[in-house]
C-alpha cells in the first residue's frame, strides 16, 4: 500500500515538531538534528565524528529524551568487553536457573559514546544488533524491540586511544556526519545559557511515542520509488566502484573499494524520509542526492595516494554524481 497525502502531511508535520523540540538543547545545529531524525525515520544508525565538546553527545541526548521510550548510554573503553554490552547469562543459586541480564543495548535509543575507544573485540558485539535489532547469547536470539537507533559518537582516529572502525562496522551505519564548530554568536548564546544555569534543562515538549516512531517508519518504507529512480541508484552505486554508465576518470587511483549493494539501499531510504518531509509521497533525483555525502562519506574506502593528497572524499561523491546522467 502507498503512502497518501494525508500520510505525508502528518510524517512533515510530526518531523518539524520533533526538530523544533531537539532544537530547544542544541543551538545552532538544525541541520545536523534534520540529518539525525532522517536517520531515524529510515530505521538506520547514525555515526557522529568530530573533535570533543562540539555537542555529539548533548545531539543524541536529546534525540533519546524526545522519544518517548527507553534510552542508555554505553562510554565505550579500552576495556570494554562484548558481554557489557550484549549482556550476560549468570547461574541462580536460589532458583537453580541460569538468568540472562540484559546490557544496555536492549533499550529504543542507545548511545554509543566515543565508540572508536574499544578493541575490535567489542565492536564486533555490535554487528549482529546492528544489523537485526537482535542479539544471539548461549545460542538464544533475543530481540532489541522496535524502533531500536544506535547513535554512535567517535573522535578522529588521529587523537590518541583510539581504533579504526572495520569497515562491516562502518557499513552497518546508515548515514556519517561530521558536526561544526558553531558559529561565534551561538557560542556566545551556549556560554550565556551556562551562566543563567539553563544549559543543563532537559528537553521540553511533548514527546513522541515509540508507537508513533514506527508509524513513521513504516509510512517513509511506503513512499514510492519509481524504477527509472532505482536504476539511477544502481548506476551511481557502481560508478562508485569504476563502472556505471560515465565511469570517474583517475576514481581508480583515489577509491580502493566502492560502496557495498548496503549503500544503494541506504540512499532509497533516505530518499524517502527526505521525499515525506517535504510533503511528498514519491521520490525524485534531488531526493537521492540531498544527503549523499552522510549516506556514502565512510562507504568509500580510499586509497593511499588519496589520503596522501588529502582528497576528502565529499569530492569524490560529487564527481559521481556529476559523472551519473540524472533521470
Amino acid at each position: 500500500m502507498e503512502v497518501t497525502a494525508d500520510n505525508a502531511h502528518w510524517f512533515a508535520d510530526s518531523f518539524t515538531r520533533i526538530t523544533d523540540n531537539v532544537g530547544q538543547a542544541l543551538l545552532g545545529k538544525e541541520e545536523v538534528i534534520r540529518l539525525a531524525l532522517t536517520c531515524m525515520f529510515a530505521e538506520g544508525h547514525l555515526l557522529l565524528e568530530d573533535a570533543p565538546g562540539t555537542g555529539k553527545t548533548a545531539l543524541a541526548r536529546a534525540i533519546a529524551a524526545t522519544v518517548h521510550g527507553t534510552h542508555s548510554r554505553i562510554q565505550f573503553t579500552p576495556d570494554l568487553l562484548p558481554s557489557d554490552i550484549t549482556g550476560v547469562t549468570i547461574y541462580d543459586q536460589r532458583t537453580g536457573s541460569w538468568d540472562f541480564h540484559k546490557g544496555p543495548i536492549f533499550a529504543s535509543i542507545v548511545l554509543a559514546d566515543e565508540i572508536n575507544r574499544a578493541s575490535p573485540k567489542t565492536h564486533a558485539a555490535l554487528l549482529e544488533v546492528m544489523e537485526e535489532a537482535q542479539v544471539t547469547v548461549d545460542g538464544v536470539r533475543r530481540e532489541t524491540g522496535r524502533p531500536f537507533m544506535v547513535i554512535a559518537t567517535q573522535n578522529p582516529v588521529e587523537q590518541a586511544g583510539t581504533y579504526r572502525l572495520p569497515e562491516a562496522q562502518l557499513d552497518r551505519f546508515l548515514m556519517k556526519e561530521v558536526p561544526t564548530y558553531p558559529r561565534p554568536s551561538e557560542e556566545a548564546d551556549v556560554l550565556d545559557r551556562i551562566s543563567n544555569g539553563s544549559f543543563d534543562q532537559p528537553v521540553t515538549g511533548r514527546p513522541i511515542s515509540t508507537d508513533d516512531v514506527e508509524w513513521l517508519q513504516r509510512a517513509a518504507e511506503r513512499v514510492y520509488v519509481d524504477p527509472v529512480i532505482k536504476q539511477y541508484i544502481v548506476a551511481l552505486i557502481n560508478t562508485s566502484r569504476g563502472g556505471g554508465p560515465r565511469p570517474v576518470p583517475g576514481l581508480d587511483r583515489q577509491v580502493r573499494v566502492g560502496a557495498s549493494p548496503r549503500g544503494g539501499i541506504a540512499l532509497m531510504k533516505v530518499a524517502q524520509a527526505v521525499a515525506l518531509q517535504a510533503n511528498r509521497t514519491y521520490v525524485t533525483p534531488d531526493d537521492v542526492g540531498l544527503l549523499r555525502h552522510a549516506v556514502l562519506r565512510h562507504r568509500l574506502v580510499l586509497t593511499y595516494d588519496a589520503l596522501a593528497d588529502d582528497i576528502a572524499p565529499e569530492a569524490i561523491i560529487d564527481a559521481i554524481f556529476a559523472a551519473v546522467p540524472t533521470p
